[in-house]
């Protein structure tokens, strides 16, 4: 798989979301994304019990540890890259988690506003 270009959306050299735990759809702790990530997991977020739920309630429950994966399952207070379409319906429903903006992928922006992301950067 070829990596698209890593760029964030200020369209800066994209910076690291988190090795630990390790995220990313390419798991090299970068919001990284390619033709074929079709979740497109481009947004650097610091997860949330709220979002964890959310998330749980859609049916992708990233709290629950699972081994068999080598997932330990998500805290709150972690960074994950999050699909960018989940990020922008947390967003409509009221629980969306901050957002590191050097570590989201410009590619975020093909769903999510730039103003929308900007509502959650985290301080810098």
């Amino acid at each position: 798989m070829q990596k698209d270009i890593e760029i964030n959306v200020f369209g800066l050299p994209l910076a690291p979301c988190s090795q630990e735990p390790l995220t990313g759809f390419f798991r090299d702790g970068s919001c990284n994304t390619c033709a074929q990530d079709t979740g497109s997991h481009t947004v650097c977020a610091v997860i949330t019990a709220e979002f964890l739920a959310f998330s749980k309630y859609l049916g992708n429950d990233l709290s629950t540890p699972r081994p068999e994966f080598g997932f330990a399952g998500l805290n709150a207070g972690d960074r994950w890259c999050l699909c960018a379409g989940r990020f922008l319906q947390a967003h409509e429903e009221g629980c969306a988690p901050q957002v590191q903006l050097g570590s989201t992928h410009q590619k975020a922006l093909d769903i999510v506003p730039i103003e929308i992301l900007r509502l959650y950067a985290t301080p810098k």
